[in-house]
């Protein structure tokens, strides 16, 4: 398969949620029972924003869509204000026409966090596998809940959060102690899988994560960087993202 790697560097975040909203609405008119996996955090927030005005005016049908999301914390109630269904469900899922039997999370608090792993990887490949991935970039370069150091040939999987990732979290949570230690997460192979890939960058904070992920090394110590093999990648970052990057032309 031809590689397609797309950079597209917009002016400021409001432009990117609308590029990034964009993408997804052509993709849902090219295929309406759409595969996507979604994420969650800061970035896409104006993306969802953005697909909603589109579905309050007629142009976007998420009645076909099949959508797992990428990462649940583990030990919270799925209700938890902070719990990523609480967060899908603000700014997506009650906003649009999605099925309820369409929309995967990883359960929060599993008998078996293993057993649920292997459920929610079997749930993708009963799907037909995801069509379409959209990924946020952590600054110490995650992709999900995969944190540095993580194998390129993961599955879905028990992740152990790092201190860094927690720390950024400890305020919305009410306190470091808190904040859950674990969460399931897609692999990186699960993600890789996916036959196109949409990362969004937003931020000056994301900008080493970006120069990193995109023109170092691939190694597992940067996942994002993983990213640099996959077929069919497009990236959005604003222009304060992607001011450390060696050369745009």
């Amino acid at each position: 398969m031809k590689r397609m790697t797309c950079l597209i560097v917009l002016e400021d975040y409001q432009a990117l949620a609308r590029e990034a909203a964009r993408a997804v609405a052509r993709k849902l008119l090219e295929k309406p029972d759409l595969v996507l996996a979604l994420p969650t955090g800061d970035t896409p927030i104006g993306m969802y924003r953005e697909l909603v005005r589109l579905h309050r005016e007629g142009l976007v049908d998420f009645s076909q869509v099949t959508a797992f999301n990428l990462d649940e914390y583990l030990g919270i109630p799925p209700d938890h204000p902070q719990s990523f269904k609480s967060y899908m469900c603000q700014h997506l899922w009650d906003q649009v026409n999605l099925k309820e039997e369409r929309l995967h999370i990883p359960a929060s608090l599993p008998e078996d966090p293993d057993g649920e792993c292997a459920r929610y990887e079997g749930l993708i490949q009963e799907a037909g596998g995801i069509d379409l991935a959209v990924l946020g970039l952590g600054r110490n370069g995650h992709i999900g809940f995969n944190e540095p150091g993580t194998p390129f040939e993961s599955l879905t999987h028990v992740a152990q959060l790092s201190e860094e990732t927690r720390k950024r979290e400890a305020q919305a949570f009410g306190g470091l102690e808190r904040v859950p230690k674990k969460a399931i997460t897609m692999g990186i192979r699960t993600i890789m899988n996916a036959r196109e890939i949409l990362l969004l960058v937003s931020g000056v904070e994301k900008a080493e994560a970006l120069s990193r992920a995109l023109s170092g090394p691939i190694t597992p110590e940067v996942p994002a960087s993983v990213l640099q093999l996959h077929p069919r990648l497009t990236m959005l970052a604003d222009a304060a993202a992607a001011g450390s990057l060696p050369n745009l032309t």
